[in-house]
């Protein structure tokens, strides 16, 4: 019986210690430990987060906390706008672009204070005594589970790590184990590149610091760490600073951080008590119940959405060698698991009560990153939420909005110091302190269109969720907005039209411009100016308010300058025709009104969708990371499905080294290289897969409008489209066979689909006819553009569409067939 017993007990633990062996359809795996910060594996709960590094002999994670930011509440407005405005806008207009950008450098730009950093917390080190020589060495995040695990075995010794970051919880659990008694025997300690203490009590770590000083303006946020150690078998001992674990059978390690963060305007929590009491409501629950309780939140996330484009040999392969052989062999599920990274990603960085995702998500191993990791509001933030609500993470996107609830506040003070002008206004680029100033210099700062694009995702949201209660809590952001363009529109000389001025086309310099970016009437501004005003307009009649005001934005609409094409048959990017076909600037910001606006459709503007195409054909395909995340969404827009796999296959282009350069790629573990690391690239990619399987803003539901060749048969589930629709899809041999369509809101449904189908129950589906009834698929009326003599374009040709109506109530499923 005995023998039996041991039979089985052996076969448990040999169980337990393959179940995480090769990879699978969600898991990133290797077969050596993280070198470089780029291999490590990331994992977050929204508020706190960790780079799991697996290394046998000295494992790390390296902490993030998503408050600890140096410096402290600030402002950073300069008083000396008044004085300066209308002098630059002369220059403008009068063709001395250097002396405008000399003056707004002087009178405009931040005197000091630019924004803070995103800082790191610092590492928690296991050094781990009497291993020997490894074998049999395995690493992996599995993303389904938000899980990693790295196993090996030493001396004939299996040993197993585990690590998450619980949501329910709020603290990150690391499981230590190996298949013999009195196998575990590390020390563990803390350290960071700040000021900081560090001392051992008992069972508890523990580490404090304050974030640093940058720009002048003095460290003020105060964190601290705390890892509190729970053992079967041994004992801990003290030695120092350190805590050492000494013949246990298992260990299981909770760290928690927490920061004196409150608020961005108040600093006056205590971070001491907020990361024990942290511990002590969950420090009784073993890791069962710890693990199922985060597996059953995580989850409600990430398995509302369901990929496959099928598997091939190459998913025999680590993820790194999958990325690096990417490109000269088809791997559907490196793209599938690509593809659900970026919501793995979305909801570990972005929870609601949170910080938003920053320009690298949660996660940053440096006291002076890379453009400080702010959040950069002329395209990288609003990018990171692009696949929020399509690809059903809508409370993801609950940070973002709370932020522009708070940039709306901050924003009033700095349009009245700098431009003497009611309402709000961000420029290009803000900090967990809410600043709303111009940062840097000029050339990238002068953009007073924060606030403009940021808005955008207010109005989104509502069209997903069609809750009037949430419109109305964000209209007077909305309404606030909108007078701040009131007041800092102004007649160019030439049309008479409203401009925005002084302002840039993000980041780009004209040939002709003398070396300023500074402009006025840029096609970006106009654009953006358009939905603001459209969507306010719009929000003001659906909620039954502020009647007179529409008057006033129906005059404002009607003098803002149409789109031009100028003589290359290229979207011009500036009001004058100075575009350059050889600029393959990684910017693309006048094509914001095909993607992520929809004011430019191969379906109603057919001319400025080719021009759009001209553009991009201008810059060209290989960019920055980021940048070929927006292609990816821009080709599919122009219903090009191979050419954005094409640009699929570029952005998995593996870069092995951390660093500066002008190609960007993917790292090892995943991330999007800039390079350095930019998370938006991640998210910019998995809405642009979305948008090559279904679209939604063009006034119908469109499925599979942008289909590669390559992906001949895929299913997917869970996407959700405006009007409350959630859309599952099955296509076989590039044909939709089902497409399952749940109404949430009900109302018509207007759907475009690549083949002949039926409506189950029904003998024929209707032809749609006219404008959508629907009311949240309107699509925008822009002016005809104007086109150059010069230009020559093509005609913009579609492939035969069938577009059907037909009615669907709340709650209810309906199922569309291929018709047989």
């Amino acid at each position: 019986m005995k023998s039996k017993l041991c039979i089985i007990a052996i076969c448990l633990l040999i169980s337990i210690f393959s179940s995480a062996q090769k990879g699978g359809k969600y898991k990133l795996w290797y077969t050596q430990p993280a070198k470089q910060w780029i291999e490590a594996l990331p994992i977050g709960n929204g508020k706190i987060a960790a780079m799991v590094f697996g290394d046998p002999y000295k494992e790390k994670l390296q902490l993030n906390e998503a408050t600890f930011w140096s410096g402290g509440p600030s402002r950073n407005d300069n008083p000396d706008g008044p004085k300066v405005l209308d002098s630059i806008r002369y220059y403008l207009f009068t063709g001395n672009y250097k002396k405008a950008q000399i003056l707004a450098d002087k009178g405009l730009t931040a005197k000091t204070l630019h924004g803070s950093a995103f800082q790191n917390i610092g590492d928690l080190t296991l050094d781990f005594k009497n291993l020997g020589d490894v074998k049999s060495y395995y690493r992996e995040l599995d993303i389904e589970k938000a899980l990693t695990t790295t196993t090996f075995n030493s001396n004939g010794i299996n040993f197993k790590r585990e690590v998450f970051a619980s949501i329910p919880d709020n603290f990150i659990v690391i499981k230590l184990s190996a298949d013999k008694k009195n196998a575990l025997n590390f020390t563990v300690n803390f350290d960071s590149e700040l000021k900081k203490d560090s001392q051992a009590d008992g069972v508890i770590l523990q580490m404090n610091g304050v974030s640093s000083t940058l720009d002048g303006a003095q460290g003020q946020v105060k964190f601290n760490a705390v890892a509190k150690f729970i053992t079967k078998g041994g004992n801990t001992s003290i030695s120092g600073k350190s805590i050492s674990v000494n013949n246990a059978d298992e260990v299981t390690i909770l760290i928690s951080i927490a920061t004196n963060f409150t608020d961005y305007k108040t600093l006056d929590a205590d971070e001491v008590l907020k990361s024990r009491k942290y511990i002590a409501e969950a420090e009784h629950k073993n890791f069962k119940t710890l693990f199922k309780n985060h597996l059953k939140e995580y989850q409600e996330y990430f398995k509302r959405v369901d990929f496959d484009l099928g598997t091939s040999e190459a998913a025999k392969n680590p993820t790194d060698i999958r990325i690096k052989n990417f490109a000269t062999g088809y791997d559907p599920e490196l793209i599938s698991l690509y593809y659900q990274f970026g919501r793995y990603l979305l909801i570990s960085s972005s929870q609601p009560g949170g910080q938003p995702a920053n320009l690298q998500g949660i996660w940053n191993n440096s006291n002076k990153p890379a453009w400080d990791s702010k959040y950069t509001i002329n395209i990288n933030t609003e990018m990171n939420y692009w696949p929020a609500e399509k690809t059903n993470l809508s409370e993801m996107h609950e940070p973002l909005i709370q932020m522009v609830k708070d940039l709306s506040t901050t924003g009033k003070e700095t349009a009245k110091v700098m431009y003497n002008s009611r309402g709000w206004v961000a420029h290009h680029n803000t900090d967990i302190w809410r600043i709303t100033g111009v940062v840097d210099f000029a050339n990238a700062g002068m953009w007073p269109m924060g606030g403009a694009w940021l808005s955008q995702h207010l109005w989104e949201k509502y069209v997903y969720n069609g809750d009037k209660n949430y419109l109305k809590s964000v209209y007077p952001i909305l309404k606030s907005a909108t007078e701040f363009y009131e007041d800092f529109l102004i007649e160019e000389p030439t049309h008479r039209w409203l401009v925005v001025s002084p302002s840039m086309s993000p980041e780009n310099i004209p040939q002709r411009h003398q070396g300023s970016a500074l402009a006025a009437g840029n096609t970006m501004d106009n654009q953006l100016m358009l939905d603001l005003f459209r969507k306010t307009k719009k929000a003001a009649e659906i909620l039954n308010v502020d009647q007179e005001k529409i008057q006033v934005w129906n005059s404002v609409i009607s003098k803002l300058p149409p789109m031009e094409i100028g003589k290359y048959g290229q979207l011009q990017e500036w009001i004058d025709d100075v575009d350059n076909p050889k600029d393959n600037h990684r910017h693309v910001s006048h094509l914001y009104g095909l993607f992520p606006s929809n004011q430019i459709n191969p379906f109603t503007a057919p001319e400025l969708a080719d021009a759009s195409r001209t553009v991009l054909i201008h810059r060209g395909d290989v960019s920055t990371g980021w940048s070929m995340g927006w292609k990816v969404n821009l080709w599919a827009k122009l219903l090009d499905g191979n050419h954005a796999n094409k640009l699929i296959k570029d952005q998995l282009t593996l870069v092995e080294q951390d660093g500066w350069s002008k190609k960007g790629g993917t790292y090892p573990n995943l991330f999007d290289a800039h390079p350095p690391f930019q998370i938006d690239g991640n998210f910019g990619c998995t809405s642009g897969i979305t948008e090559m399987l279904l679209q939604t803003q063009n006034g119908f539901i469109d499925v599979l409008p942008a289909l590669p060749d390559e992906w001949k048969n895929g299913k997917i589930s869970g996407l959700k489209t405006y009007g409350g629709f959630e859309i599952d899809i099955i296509w076989e041999n590039n044909k939709a066979r089902e497409v399952l369509i749940k109404s949430g809101l009900g109302g018509n449904c207007r759907i475009r689909v690549p083949n002949e189908m039926q409506l189950a129950g029904s003998s024929k589906l209707k032809k749609a006819e006219g404008k959508n009834p629907n009311p949240f698929f309107e699509i925008p009326q822009i002016k005809e553009p104007l086109i150059s003599a010069d230009a020559k374009l093509n005609p913009f040709e579609i492939k035969t569409s069938l577009i059907y109506d037909f009615q669907t109530e709340p709650g209810k499923t309906y199922i569309l067939k291929i018709k047989s």
